[in-house]
């Protein structure tokens, strides 16, 4: 009686899981569709945390046991501070900035990924370096090749896919979940 309950709840949880991964994956697909939306929001939510980190430096500040350490997160509260202030203030400029960032980071990462695809190529899976190695070098290529015009579509679609495919795997983990339990279950009342 006491595995049919638990098999119960997690069902009953596994199902809310599933609900809201898929509420989750929506979203994605809401944000891929109004991609310069999305990455105005972004922005100034970046702004934002931006802005909180430097107040929270600062008060580490208060709490330094040397002077150079208290002028060291000084400064790096003002720097977060004022960077913060600014994105917020101008959403449009940071939006560009950090499409240019990001553009910049994952041609980076796609050099790294292809040496180490080439480090590890005796290895199996060594591919599947190699192929995120390209994609990096795809996306990052055309989000620098259209900069900063790739501003209106770059972060807001990234974040997009990046919360609809968090959804979807919400859906998938809870689904199997949900199945392993009702195999459980069957197999409990089987064995009764």
């Amino acid at each position: 009686m006491a595995t049919q309950t638990i098999t119960d709840e997690i069902k009953k949880r596994s199902t809310w899981s599933i609900v809201m991964g898929c509420v989750t994956a929506a979203l994605g697909l809401f944000l891929i569709a109004y991609p310069f939306a999305a990455g105005a929001i972004t922005t100034v939510l970046l702004g934002w945390a931006m802005i909180f980190v430097g107040v929270a430096q600062f008060i580490f500040a208060l709490q330094s046991q040397t002077v150079g350490s208290f002028f060291w997160k000084v400064a790096l509260s003002i720097v977060f501070g004022i960077g913060g202030v600014a994105v917020v203030a101008a959403p449009l400029q940071g939006l560009a900035a950090l499409t240019g960032i990001v553009g910049t980071v994952l041609l980076l990462q796609s050099v790294l990924l292809a040496v180490n695809a080439f480090q590890l190529r005796p290895a199996d899976g060594w591919g599947w370096f190699l192929a995120d190695a390209a994609a990096s070098l795809l996306i990052g290529g055309m989000i620098i090749a259209g900069w900063p015009s790739s501003s209106l579509w770059a972060i807001g679609t990234l974040v997009g896919v990046s919360v609809f495919l968090s959804g979807v795997s919400k859906v998938a983990i809870a689904s199997k979940i949900r199945s392993g339990a009702s195999e459980l279950g069957s197999f409990v009342r089987g064995a009764a």
